[in-house]
């Protein structure tokens, strides 16, 4: 296996390295971790370029740790913030601590280096605010906090910055020392916005026990454009299928701009670099068919969040979706599609024999009856993915997908799915 440092730096994860020593260190298996605070139940893509980066740590022999911060959480990173957080109940923080690790399992499982999951409130506490303050908050010098970028940024900040949130690179870098010290962690992975609490860890085991421990830091997601990945009109793109089904986010990654693909292989998938290289020379060509290398994307990322199981719900109801298409629908499908489509409620007594034309004007698809006949002749109306032509199609019972469904679309992109209540 090559050394994870170069396969790191040729797909482009690494922006900044406390020491080019990591390579070395990493021809021997190491235990690395990277902390995730459980502001919700559920991760999103942005946090993915942390997570692969821990993945292929393990795919190279190391043991990836995993902090849930429940202790952390409860204080909220100030890093790339311009207000403080809303602090979260405990309720509320072992709900989320449940939902991210049930994301991070799927992504890490591998059948022979596991990964280990720990919570910092467990060690935490313990510490009274006195010993804290004694044992812990004596190694930190005032300046080189003020210093960090995640404290001026505030600092600067209408609003300012509380205790509260300025004490977090104390608690994040004694969890470096605690898990230096009690599980043989040497390195620390984070986003480029972590890079302040990373060197707090590894100055704060410097001065404990005169050894050296080690950070690395990833870019963070952003599109060509610059602005973030990973969140669309409806906010973000969570990894939970509770929050966000697997068509969804299929969909999601699917859209990627030709501009975007290729770093999203690198970063989001385990493909083979000699193939990645291969769509990027293919998508310069001619005779490129577009949405190629979009198409592979998608299955690879949908893949590795929710499983084969998840992809081919995705390829079914993609599939499904389409006007024209020979899948069979049925209500499963047909209940996944609802999640992205607007769904109106008619009653048995309104639907059965009553004329498309007049359905369509009356869920609101079309303004009139008469844009309804032309799109009718034109070919570009559906029901059930099946193409209507005849101008006077009325609706049979036996259209009705297990006796409570239909699907009506108005060209490509224009689909209501209709209940009947």
């Amino acid at each position: 296996m090559r050394n994870v440092i170069d396969v790191l730096q040729e797909r482009g994860f690494i922006e900044s390295m406390t020491s080019e020593e990591m390579r070395s260190i990493a021809e021997k298996p190491q235990r690395v971790y990277c902390g995730f605070d459980p502001t919700s139940d559920s991760l999103h893509v942005g946090n993915m370029v942390a997570i692969m980066g821990l993945a292929w740590f393990q795919r190279c022999g190391h043991t990836p740790v995993v902090i849930v911060g429940g202790a952390t959480g409860m204080i909220g990173d100030p890093s790339g913030k311009t207000s403080e957080r809303q602090l979260l109940n405990p309720e509320a923080i072992e709900l989320n601590l449940a939902g991210i690790k049930k994301n991070l399992e799927t992504i890490l499982s591998h059948p022979t280096v596991k990964p280990v999951f720990l919570n910092n409130f467990d060690w935490f506490k313990s510490f009274s605010f006195i010993d804290f303050l004694r044992d812990v908050g004596k190694h930190f010098r005032i300046g080189p906090m003020l210093a960090k970028d995640s404290v001026k940024n505030r600092m600067n900040s209408e609003e300012g910055m509380s205790f509260t949130e300025f004490s977090y690179q104390v608690l994040q870098g004694y969890d470096f020392l605690h898990l230096y010290e009690k599980y043989g962690v040497t390195m620390q992975l984070g986003g480029s916005d972590q890079w302040g609490n990373i060197i707090a860890g590894t100055e704060l085991i410097k001065k404990v026990s005169g050894k050296s421990a080690h950070g690395l830091t990833f870019p963070l997601l952003t599109r060509s454009d610059g602005q973030k990945f990973g969140k669309s009109e409806k906010g973000a793109i969570w990894l939970s299928p509770e929050k966000l089904s697997p068509y969804e986010f299929y969909q999601y990654i699917f859209r990627t701009t030709d501009a975007d693909v290729i770093k999203l292989m690198r970063l989001l998938t385990f493909m083979d670099m000699a193939e990645i290289k291969k769509y990027e020379a293919m998508m310069k060509q001619t005779d490129y068919l577009p949405n190629t290398a979009q198409k592979r994307l998608a299955e690879e990322i949908t893949r590795i969040v929710h499983g084969e199981e998840g992809l081919s719900k995705a390829l079914k109801v993609t599939e499904g979706a389409a006007p024209g298409a020979n899948t069979e629908l049925n209500a499963d499908t047909l209940e996944a599609l609802s999640k992205d489509m607007p769904c109106h409620s008619i009653s048995i007594s309104e639907i059965i024999n009553a004329k498309l034309i007049d359905i369509i004007v009356k869920v609101g698809i079309l303004p009139s009856k008469s844009e309804a006949r032309r799109l009718i002749r034109n070919g570009g109306v559906y029901v059930n993915n099946a193409q209507v032509q005849d101008e006077n199609f009325a609706i049979d019972q036996n259209l009705l997908i297990d006796g409570r469904l239909l699907l009506v679309a108005v060209g490509k992109k224009n689909k209501v799915l209709i209940r009947i209540a």
